[in-house]
């Protein structure tokens, strides 16, 4: 049977998501209501899946899933939100989640998204997901791998850091950086997340 954590800050989503998985055949093997229990549970559990909110009351629910994925490329991490803009869906496909579906949409495309998390865990399921990526890169022709990079500086991450998460040379992590400088027409870091933010290409 197929395990998995449920992570939300409220207890009625949470105790809502335990029934109508349990009732598709799922086992809820934990739950957590912020990123510091989260960690935990699935550490202790090892779950199949996660279902995660964004909205995490110790940090980001970005945060989570980028651990979560770093550990383990075989873990199925879904996102269920109330978030429905094209940056908050873009930052979830590179912090690695497999699927990203609104709170407000049917049980039938969560039990859908669940079980592609569960195939295809690195193969990211989204409503308008191709819509999203060509209208956020094609504002200012940013290549997806340079879309990858620019999600992860409002972070603060060191070009290490950004190169360890995307599996890149530091080298190529600076050719895309100074590409990402020219064609935002910025000149560092800093400059570069708050055009960013100002155009919705990233989220915090």
């Amino acid at each position: 049977m197929t395990s998995v954590v449920i992570i939300d800050d409220h207890a009625v989503v949470r105790e809502g998501l335990h029934r109508a998985l349990t009732t598709h055949g799922y086992d809820i093997s934990a739950e957590a209501a912020n990123i510091a229990e989260a960690r935990a549970q699935i550490a202790h559990v090892n779950p199949d899946v996660i279902v995660v909110d964004l909205n995490l009351p110790d940090g980001s629910g970005f945060e989570l899933i980028s651990r979560a994925r770093a550990i383990s490329k075989s873990l199925g991490i879904v996102v269920l939100t109330l978030n429905e803009t094209d940056a908050h869906l873009l930052a979830a496909m590179n912090a690695g989640a497999s699927a990203y579906i609104l709170k407000s949409a049917p049980m039938s495309e969560l039990v859908a998204a669940v079980e592609h998390s569960i195939k295809s865990p690195l193969s990211f399921s989204a409503k308008g997901i191709p819509a999203a990526i060509k209208a956020t890169t094609a504002r200012f022709n940013l290549t997806a791998r340079e879309f990858d990079v620019l999600g992860l500086l409002p972070s603060g991450a060191s070009t290490q850091a950004i190169a360890s998460a995307l599996f890149l040379s530091q080298a190529t992590v600076k050719t895309h950086l100074a590409s990402i400088f020219r064609k935002l027409e910025v000149e560092n870091r800093t400059a570069a997340v708050g055009k960013a933010r100002k155009h919705n290409l990233v989220v915090d």
